[in-house]
C-alpha cells in the first residue's frame, strides 16, 4: 500500500481506479481546485520550473522525489499511510473496538464538520500567501514558499478525498464549498479568523508557517489518533510534510534574527532608529510580531471550556495529542484539570472536567512546543553576545475566544485597565509604523545566491544542494 501510482489523473494509493463513480467524481472536482489554483494561488508563477518535493512513497524511507517542475503541473494525490492490521480504537466510549472502516451514522455530522475545518484552512493559507512570491528574499525562500503552496494544495485534496468517498452528496457540496469561501472575504469568509488575516510580509510568512502551522501538527496529531481510520492514516502522511513547513518558519525567524544582531554588533548599538536605518528588522519588533501571531494561534484551539472537546473524544474522534503515550484511562471521566478566568483585577485557576478542557490540554502542549524554538533563537541572539531574551506572551494576553475573549492582559500576565493598554499597546503588538517599516523592506530578491538585506543566508540550501542553486527558474 506504500506506493503510489502515478499513471492515473489524480496520482493515489487508494486504489481509485477501482471505484468508477469516486474517480469521476474527483475528476470532475479537479479542474475546479485547477481554476482555483490559476486564480487565488501564487500570483503571476504559473510559468516558472520550481525546484520541488513530490510524495511518490508513503514510505517514511524515501517518499519524495526533488526535480523543477511548474506548479500548475504538480502531481496532486491521494495518499494515506498504510493500515495497521487489527488496530483497535484506544481512547474514549468504545475503547478496545475495532477501529471503523466507515463513517458511524451517529457521528456523520460531527466527523464531516471536523474534516472541513481542517480542509478549509489548507487553501485558506495559500490564499493569504498568495502575494509573497512578488517580495521574496531571495530564491532560496522563494521555493520554499511555493513549497508550502503546493502542499497545503494537497492537504485540501487529502480531506476532500475523505468528503467525496465517504460522505456522498453532502461531501460532495462540501467540497465545492472549500473552493468557494476565500481568505478575507465579506461575504464568503474561511471557517477560522486565523485564516482571514492578511499575510503581508515575510516576517508574517515566517511567524504563520512557525506558530499557525504549528497549531496544524498539534490538530492533525489529535486526529490521527481517530478512531475513523482513513481520517487517522491520511492525517499521519500530512504531517510527514507539516514537518518542513514548521522549520520555513523557525529557520525563517532565526535568519532575520542572525542578520539583526550582526548589524547590532557592527554599528555597536541596539538603537532601534539606526537599526532601521540599517534597513534590518529590530528585536522589539521581532517580539512584537511574536505576539500578535502567538496569540492568534492560540485562540485556534477554540474555547478553553467546551462541549464539543468533549463529545468529540468521547465518542472517538479525535484524541489527545500522543494519547498513546499518555498513563490515564484515556476515559478522562472524573479528571479535572485546569484552565484561567479573570474576577476582577486578578488571573484565576479553576478547576474545570477534563473532558470539558480537551481544547486547553492540546494548547498547552501546543505552548510547550512553541517555546522550545523561541528559546533556540534566543540561543542565536546569546551567541552574539546580546543580552536580550524573546518569549512568548502569557497565555491570556490578547485572547478572542473562550473565557478570556476581550481581557485586557499585558503580555507578563498582569490584568490591566483600558487605560494602560491603549497606552502600551504599541509596545506589546505591531503598531502600523512597525508594518509599514517591515513593508518597506520587502523588495524582490531572485538572482541565485543572493539575498535582501535583513535576512542572512541559510546554513544548507534545499535536498543538499548549494545555497546559490538556481532554485527557480523564470520562464
Amino acid at each position: 500500500m506504500s506506493s503510489i501510482d502515478y499513471s492515473e489523473k489524480i496520482p493515489n494509493n487508494v486504489n481509485l481506479s477501482e471505484d468508477r463513480t469516486l474517480q469521476r467524481a474527483l475528476e470532475h472536482w479537479q479542474p475546479n481546485y485547477l481554476q482555483w489554483w490559476n486564480d487565488m494561488g501564487p500570483d503571476g508563477s504559473q510559468n516558472f520550473d520550481v525546484y520541488l518535493r513530490t510524495a511518490i512513497s508513503v514510505d517514511p524511507q524515501g517518499w519524495a522525489q526533488f526535480g523543477h517542475v511548474k506548479m500548475p503541473d504538480y502531481r496532486w494525490g491521494i495518499f494515506l499511510n498504510p493500515g495497521e492490521q487489527d488496530r483497535k480504537i484506544h481512547f474514549g466510549d468504545h475503547k478496545g473496538e475495532a477501529v471503523w472502516q466507515d463513517v458511524p451514522g451517529e457521528y456523520r455530522a460531527n466527523l464531516r464538520r471536523i474534516i472541513v475545518t481542517q480542509g478549509d484552512t489548507e487553501p485558506a493559507s495559500v490564499e493569504q500567501q498568495r502575494h509573497l512570491g512578488l517580495t521574496c528574499p531571495s530564491q532560496y525562500d522563494l521555493r520554499n514558499l511555493f513549497q508550502v503552496n503546493v502542499e497545503e494544495g494537497r492537504h485540501l485534496w487529502a480531506m476532500v478525498y475523505l468528503l467525496h468517498r465517504y460522505f456522498g452528496r453532502d461531501g460532495r457540496e462540501e467540497a465545492e464549498a472549500l473552493l468557494e469561501r476565500n481568505s478575507g472575504n465579506a461575504d464568503n469568509p474561511r471557517i477560522l479568523q486565523a485564516f482571514n488575516e492578511k499575510t503581508p510580509d515575510w516576517l508574517s510568512f515566517f511567524m504563520f508557517t512557525y506558530f499557525t502551522d504549528r497549531d496544524g501538527k498539534f490538530q492533525l496529531c489529535a486526529l490521527a489518533e481517530s478512531s475513523f481510520d482513513p481520517l487517522a492514516r491520511t492525517t499521519k502522511f500530512m504531517l510527514t510534510e507539516e514537518a518542513h513547513h514548521m522549520f520555513v518558519g523557525e529557520s525563517g525567524i532565526s535568519r532575520v534574527i542572525q542578520r539583526t544582531v550582526n548589524a547590532m554588533n557592527e554599528l555597536k548599538t541596539d538603537d532601534v532608529t539606526k537599526l532601521r536605518a540599517a534597513g534590518v528588522i529590530d528585536l522589539p519588533t521581532i517580539q512584537r510580531y511574536i505576539n500578535f501571531h502567538y496569540s492568534v494561534t492560540i485562540d485556534l484551539f477554540g474555547a478553553d471550556e467546551s462541549s464539543n472537546a468533549a463529545t468529540f473524544y468521547s465518542t472517538g474522534l479525535k484524541g489527545r495529542y500522543e494519547e498513546g503515550k499518555r498513563v490515564d484511562d484515556h476515559l478522562l471521566k472524573g479528571q479535572t484539570y485546569k484552565v484561567l478566568n479573570v474576577v476582577g483585577d486578578k488571573l484565576v485557576e479553576k478547576e474545570v472536567p477534563m473532558l470539558n478542557a480537551l481544547n486547553e490540554v492540546l494548547r498547552d502542549d501546543y505552548i510547550t512546543d512553541s517555546r522550545a524554538g523561541v528559546e533556540r533563537w534566543n540561543r542565536v541572539i546569546e551567541k552574539a553576545g546580546i543580552s536580550v531574551k524573546l518569549t512568548v506572551p502569557h497565555k491570556a494576553f490578547h485572547r478572542n475566544i473562550g473565557a478570556l475573549s476581550g481581557a485586557k492582559i499585558a503580555p507578563d500576565g498582569r490584568v490591566v485597565s483600558e487605560q494602560e493598554w491603549s497606552k502600551r499597546v504599541n509596545e506589546w503588538l505591531p503598531s502600523d509604523e512597525d508594518r509599514a517599516y517591515v513593508g518597506s523592506l520587502m523588495g524582490r530578491v531572485v538572482e541565485p545566491g543572493k539575498f535582501a538585506n535583513w535576512i542572512a543566508p541559510p546554513v544548507m540550501g534545499v535536498n543538499r544542494q548549494p545555497v546559490d542553486f538556481e532554485y527557480v527558474r523564470f520562464n
